[in-house]
């Protein structure tokens, strides 16, 4: 931690309820299954993996919540919050200031090894999480009514072996990583990206939702509210089974689910053009699939379970036909005010310009014509948190 800058109280609003306590999944002791090719993809920004489509078996169900879950348990606020590649040179305080985006997710922690349970900014043994990076940055967003949502994974953990479910094979030392990211940053949201062979890894899953569950259960003890989100690829008509297995093992395990949002770019089907159309499609089938997985929910009760992610102008499938545009981020935005969604986001903050008009899966820019932070003022419409 930074001389002097104790983390300050988070300001999302966000759900307390306690999880359920029910028994530890079962860990299955065979290794990881070797990974399917991975759909080309930029190294840095989220993709998916293609699998097969979702199996028809019935899903696990999650327990019916106690009646102080009931009581005091409600979904968080909407929150456009954009990725922030922290393994740029970029200042979050600058971006902050030249975009008017005032909550930010910061891509991303990751373990330094495959075989650690240290948590570092993109795994650099350098930025350890011990350091407190960011803190003053983010006490300067804080005192704007802002605030930052801490991602684990990403496409290159996730590929590399490095995001801390597959490299930490103990849950009480993932526990105490998650504890420490909570204590050290003084965050009340956490956002979980798993995708590429993270999703071939089962034992890994069923470790890290096992974590996450005593994780609610300690911030229900200590009275910190805390919200996991979990960011998984999707198709065009909803999660496909490996990302849908995601969720499976995480009611299995008596994680208390709070926020799912998938990311609505990179189908690479050779379809998908109209990135409206297939965010608001995607969107339905998730729908449909929590109200299998979560039978107590109403169906206001799930939408307002659910964010998406896009990835503003070009994304990185090769055709250059999936383009999300200015006219269909405001039809996802108009769509999820009209659900009551809880989140919206993109990949990323620093893609939010038109300076590399026809360039496909930038880092730095959108690839098509916009004005300089066009994307987040259509997304940046809410007051909360």
């Amino acid at each position: 931690m930074l001389a002097g800058c104790s983390p300050a109280t988070s300001t999302f609003t966000t759900s307390s309820a306690p999880a359920p306590t029910v028994p530890a999944a079962s860990v299955p002791a065979s290794a990881d299954p070797a990974p399917s090719a991975a759909s080309p993809s930029s190294a840095a920004s989220p993709s998916p993996t293609e699998v097969a489509p979702p199996a028809a078996t019935p899903a696990p169900t999650q327990p019916a919540a106690s009646p102080a879950a009931s009581a005091s348990g409600s979904p968080p606020a909407y929150v456009f919050a954009p990725y922030f590649q922290t393994y740029t040179s970029d200042s979050l305080s600058d971006v902050a200031q030249a975009s008017g985006v005032k909550n930010f997710t910061l891509a991303f922690l990751e373990a330094t090894s495959k075989n650690s349970c240290a948590l570092a900014w993109n795994g650099d043994k350098a930025r350890p999480l011990t350091a407190g990076l960011y803190l003053p940055e983010i006490a300067a967003l804080r005192s704007a009514g802002g605030d930052v949502i801490p991602s684990l994974g990403g496409w290159s953990a996730d590929q590399g072996g490095t995001e801390i479910g597959d490299s930490c094979h103990n849950v009480h030392d993932i526990l105490e990583a998650y504890k420490l990211l909570v204590t050290t940053y003084g965050v009340s949201r956490i956002d979980m990206d798993i995708e590429g062979r993270s999703l071939q890894r089962t034992a890994a899953i069923d470790r890290r939702n096992q974590a996450i569950r005593k994780l609610q259960e300690w911030a229900v003890a200590e009275e910190r509210p805390l919200t996991i989100s979990y960011t998984l690829p999707t198709s065009a008509t909803g999660l496909e089974a490996d990302a849908l297995a995601v969720l499976q093992s995480a009611v299995a395990t008596g994680v208390r689910i709070d926020v799912v949002q998938p990311m609505v770019f990179d189908y690479y089907d050779g379809e998908t053009t109209d990135m409206g159309a297939a965010a608001i499609s995607a969107l339905t089938g998730l729908h449909d699939q929590l109200r299998v997985l979560l039978p107590s929910k109403t169906d206001a009760e799930l939408w307002a379970m659910l964010g998406a992610t896009i990835m503003p102008g070009i994304d990185d499938y090769p055709e250059k036909s999936e383009v999300t545009t200015l006219a269909h981020a405001q039809a996802l935005r108009d769509f999820a005010a009209d659900r009551g969604m809880a989140a919206l986001s993109m990949w990323a903050i620093q893609r939010d310009n038109g300076g590399c008009p026809g360039k496909a899966g930038s880092d730095s820019c959108s690839g098509i014509e916009q004005a300089p932070w066009a994307f987040s003022e259509i997304l940046d419409t809410s007051t909360a948190p």
